[in-house]
């Protein structure tokens, strides 16, 4: 089986560099991003766009530095017409508010380029189960399969989810 293309949505790069969160929900998933980046960083071909270039771009320019670094040398995803025109369809079905404009941009890029997957924490607009299927079915009805949408959790091997009381 060929390794996974994965597409990397700002949010992963964001939690991978964030100062650990004291929300205890929004730290797992910092700690989860960084466990996923160290142990399966060979296990695919990551992949990220100018959205998530421009997104890691924006706010504090420490931390904006830190995850230009993250993602630096990872190979981007093209823009193209055909990227526009799924994101005008994304949007126009409401699934998506037009503000949100780049978490449908994401969608349309990982779609557009065949990634496997899309990773990401973003469960507003993007791993969003409300929205999913309607997403999958305007991605196929433009001529695109839609990635798998998922989070690094459901990446992570079983293993640490095993009870350990039981050999």
């Amino acid at each position: 089986m060929n390794a996974p293309r994965i597409y990397l949505e700002t949010t992963i790069p964001s939690y991978l560099v964030a100062r650990p969160s004291r929300d205890p929900i929004l730290g797992g998933q910092q700690e989860a991003t960084k466990q996923w980046w160290r142990q399966e960083k060979d296990m695919g071909q990551w992949f990220v766009s100018a959205f998530v270039e421009t997104e890691v771009g924006r706010g504090d320019p420490h931390a904006a530095r830190e995850r230009m670094a993250a993602i630096a040398g990872l190979p981007r995803l093209v823009l193209g017409e055909e990227v526009l025109m799924l994101v005008a369809c994304i949007l126009d079905a409401g699934l998506i508010p037009v503000r949100a404009e780049m978490d449908a941009a994401h969608i349309a890029i990982a779609a557009v380029h065949e990634m496997d997957l899309l990773l990401t924490w973003n469960c507003t607009h993007i791993h969003n189960v409300a929205i999913a299927r309607h997403v999958e079915k305007i991605c196929a009805r433009a001529g695109y399969s839609c990635p798998v949408i998922c989070t690094p959790f459901d990446l992570l091997p079983n293993s640490h989810h095993e009870n350990k009381a039981n050999p």
